[in-house]
């Protein structure tokens, strides 16, 4: 196996150190992204894994968008940059960093979360960072 897919999937790895349990999910997300958007890059950072084509469309963290009391026991959120502010009950947080522009924090802690919205709303996330 090349050795750069090697380190990144080290380096996924030790990101989920200590959410372990939820890492099984989080391969699920990035097998269907990566089979979505097949040139997608991967970058581990100390506090999340970002995705980008051109630009960075959406990452995964272990941000805490809710009151601990109001959150599953194992999640991660998915960060979408969007021209709008999503109306879902799905979306945690959502705030306008600048004009025309909105971030917007999905918990994910289960399956049935990987949906065919969700992966519409990445879609148009993507297409909304190709457009810089």
């Amino acid at each position: 196996m090349d050795n750069h897919i090697d380190r990144l999937e080290d380096d996924i790895l030790l990101f989920f150190n200590g959410h372990r349990e939820v890492y099984p999910l989080y391969t699920s997300f990035e097998t269907r992204l990566l089979r979505q958007h097949p040139q997608t890059r991967i970058k581990v950072q100390k506090t999340q894994i970002s995705f980008s084509d051109r630009y960075m469309f959406a990452c995964v963290s272990f941000l805490r968008p809710k009151k601990k009391s109001e959150l599953p026991e194992d999640y991660f959120v998915l960060t979408l940059g969007l021209p709008y502010p999503l109306s879902s009950e799905r979306a945690a947080v959502k705030t306008e960093p600048y004009p025309g522009r909105w971030t917007t924090h999905i918990v994910i802690s289960r399956e049935n979360d990987l949906d065919e919205e969700l992966f519409g709303w990445l879609e148009q996330a993507h297409a909304f960072a190709q457009r810089k």
